[in-house]
């Protein structure tokens, strides 16, 4: 399996955008890393954050000819649970859904539930996830089985730090 794992950061007026390939939900390490500049995005708007992250994210998956099988996005698919689209399920329907989209998310959208709260580790405050074109049973296992013991899984930090200091 072929799982990429992508973050975004913006350098004003542009953003990198990058993305850890992994095979295995319990891997400690990437397979391979990549990253795309972006020389300008969109500006900021709430409720639609997707138009400024999207065309970053579809750019990383070009440039790199990227094929995963899974992607896993910083932030929410669905954004509460009327299933109002966030950034991922924008993502799987810009491919067509062809590639299940895992979103994990640090914060609750309004109007969240419960049942997309995941505790790891040791930690009392619950990422949530949210996915689309596999269950969300799937989806949360998945994130659960993710090498790192907090919070955070190892290779989310890792894509974070990529981003932030793309080398």
């Amino acid at each position: 399996m072929r799982i990429l794992a992508t973050d975004v950061h913006y350098t004003e007026p542009g953003a990198v955008a990058a993305g850890v390939l992994f095979d295995d939900w319990c891997a400690a390490a990437p397979l391979r890393t990549v990253t795309s500049r972006l020389d300008t995005v969109e500006a900021y708007a709430p409720g639609a954050f997707y138009r400024r992250e999207l065309p970053c994210l579809l750019g990383l998956l070009r440039e790199h000819a990227l094929h995963p099988d899974v992607i896993v996005v910083d932030g929410h698919v669905f954004l509460d649970d009327a299933g109002r689209a966030g950034l991922g399920k924008h993502l799987f329907d810009a491919l067509d859904g062809r590639v299940p989209v895992i979103g994990v998310a640090k914060t609750a959208f309004a109007g969240m539930d419960a049942r997309f709260a995941v505790l790891r580790g040791d930690s009392r405050r619950p990422l949530y996830v949210t996915a689309a074109g596999l269950p969300l049973a799937q989806a949360q296992a998945h994130v659960r089985a993710m090498h790192g013991a907090h919070r955070v899984p190892t290779l989310l930090k890792a894509v974070d730090r990529l981003c932030r200091h793309p080398g």
